[in-house]
């Protein structure tokens, strides 16, 4: 079976290896991008087709695209953590169609930074899913699909780890079975379909009369390898990478964004219902007992 891959981010290197070094496929090229200004996890995988003489493509736009594809002409085209929609010129010339890859329970959660809502709103379980392409964005048939449970402290950069750990074991048991013939689509039921809109920059703001678990969450949720959450102090953004929560008793009577205690690398503030400590921080900022957030 020969494969064009196509991706551009952390997951895309280690599931190319995984198939590589795993599976009787043949990789006959791939398409990735050297540099990228909007994935933060961006990873360009030439160094890998050199290493292993791999035919390889820059992208640059689709038409450039759909010309490669017609000229390698592969059975199935893999498309992995690749941040541009692919039209169906595309998709459709491989005889066996083209392979997707969305982290979550799909048909649940479909659309933008999955990775990202499923902290920041907390869920405590979440799903790893290849499906093949359509002009549904993450609306094709599921070809794997595994469940996964979030610990208490999940954070984007635990979550990531996980979903490429278990990611790896599905790309190869997935390839094989196409290889195979073995494998079985299972249609998405559209009557449970649900959707994430792209997020920005307003949604990574803390505002500390949020509860503490909403601010742990979107803490969390912007970890490296993302942007990190933020708050404002004197017009200027101070990126907050880990908290932690705090009881304390004697709260009431102090007003949320008061900070109550700090030294130069941690501070500790009255959030919505209870303390929270932040731990790490970056930015032009100097935390003071008593001033306000």
């Amino acid at each position: 079976m020969k494969i064009l891959y196509i991706g551009c981010v952390r997951s895309s290197f280690v599931f190319l290896d995984a198939i590589y070094n795993n599976t009787h496929a043949e990789i006959i090229g791939v398409v990735t991008k050297t540099k990228s200004n909007y994935n933060a996890d961006h990873c360009s995988l030439h160094h890998f087709c050199e290493e292993n003489q791999i035919d390889w493509l820059d992208y640059r736009d689709n038409e450039q695209l759909l010309e490669w594809v017609k000229v390698k002409e592969p059975d199935i085209i893999y498309c992995f953590g690749w941040s541009y929609l692919l039209p169906n010129e595309i998709y459709q010339l491989p005889m066996l169609g083209a392979v997707g890859y969305h982290p979550t329970l799909l048909p649940q959660n479909r659309g933008r930074h999955p990775i990202i809502w499923t902290i920041a709103l907390g869920l405590r379980e979440t799903g790893s899913s290849f499906f093949y392409l359509t002009d549904v964005p993450d609306a094709g048939d599921i070809l794997s699909q595994r469940r996964l449970v979030l610990d208490e402290f999940e954070d984007a950069n635990t979550l990531y780890e996980k979903l490429l750990f278990i990611g790896k074991e599905q790309v190869i048991d997935l390839t094989n079975s196409l290889i195979d013939r073995t494998l079985i689509p299972i249609s998405q039921d559209e009557s449970k379909a649900t959707y994430w809109r792209k997020r920005g920059k307003h949604d990574g703001r803390i505002d500390w009369r949020m509860s503490s678990n909403a601010i742990r969450n979107l803490v969390n949720a912007l970890t490296r390898p993302y942007i990190g959450a933020h708050f404002e102090y004197e017009g200027k953004d101070i990126i907050v990478w880990k908290v932690e929560q705090l009881n304390a008793p004697y709260i009431q009577n102090i007003e949320p964004g008061k900070i109550i205690e700090a030294n130069s690398d941690s501070f500790i503030i009255r959030s919505g219902d209870k303390l929270i400590k932040v731990l790490d921080f970056e930015g032009e900022f100097v935390p003071k007992e008593g001033i306000y957030l």
